[in-house]
């Protein structure tokens, strides 16, 4: 997406509400347990690393997912998950801190905060193993630098996710030193998703960075395009959520199998 491009309605209103939410006085000391240890069990268990999603609504989405979130993570990690994404963002996507912390306690895997993070005393609001950060909202708040961010995430011992939508995105990112690149399929204007987005930002990823794609995997065929675009690991949420989640996680982690959905 290019920079100077507006940005939908929605995301300037997730933005707007991430800038006035406060962060937290402390500073949290996280003992991260290991993206890169658990993508690599996926691989060995003949799994696609992937980070399922604990995500009860999203502007996006129709509706909202009443399930428990410890029960629907559970369900994730048992049939296949490597990793989960947890929403903590309250106003748009039903989130919270405590959810967080309620799943963290319940599973043995990474589980990263998937939440707006502007400055840096909002990553002090929960422990995670890893924090989201967007180079597209930090450059539209004009806040804190992406770099001096990840450096005080790392600083707390989080692993940091960084986003992107665009290969100037995606090069900054390795220029501040990222070692975990989304590339979400999503664009920020019109909302639309594309796989092509993933496909042709890729390349200007090098081997030393963990590359992921985002958004709009909802097949397992989608899944094997990722993966033969470069994708490392791969971040599901609708696709996941909507329905049976179990069987839903077994089939997008192992696309090669034949599985009653």
């Amino acid at each position: 997406m290019d920079s100077n491009e507006e940005i939908a309605p929605d995301v300037r209103s997730i933005l707007s509400a991430a800038r006035d939410r406060g962060g937290a006085s402390g500073t949290v000391d996280v003992t991260a347990r290991s993206l890169s240890a658990a993508f690599d069990r996926a691989e060995r268990d003949g799994r696609v690393p992937t980070i399922t999603e604990v995500k009860p609504t999203s502007p996006t989405t129709a509706g909202r997912h009443d399930g428990d979130p410890v029960e629907l993570a559970t369900a994730m990690v048992e049939h296949g998950a490597a990793a989960l994404s947890v929403l903590t963002e309250p106003e748009h996507f039903g989130g919270s801190p405590e959810t967080l912390c309620r799943v963290r306690e319940a599973v043995d895997v990474p589980v990263l905060r998937k939440d707006f993070i502007l400055y840096e005393e909002q990553l002090d609001v929960v422990e995670a193993d890893l924090v989201l950060l967007i180079v597209r909202f930090l450059e539209e708040a004009g806040t804190d630098d992406l770099d001096d961010l990840i450096d005080a995430a790392r600083d707390r011992g989080f692993q940091v996710l960084v986003e992107a939508h665009s290969r100037a995105e995606v090069e900054a990112a390795v220029e501040a030193g990222a070692e975990f690149v989304g590339v979400n399929n999503r664009d920020l204007a019109k909302l639309d998703v594309d796989l092509e987005t993933f496909e042709s930002v890729a390349p200007a990823v090098g081997d030393d960075v963990t590359l992921i794609a985002e958004s709009g995997i909802e097949t397992p065929a989608d899944v094997r395009r990722m993966r033969a675009a470069g994708a490392d690991g791969l971040l599901i949420g609708s696709a996941i959520m909507d329905g049976d989640v179990a069987a839903n996680t077994q089939a997008l982690t192992t696309p090669t199998e034949t599985h009653n959905q």
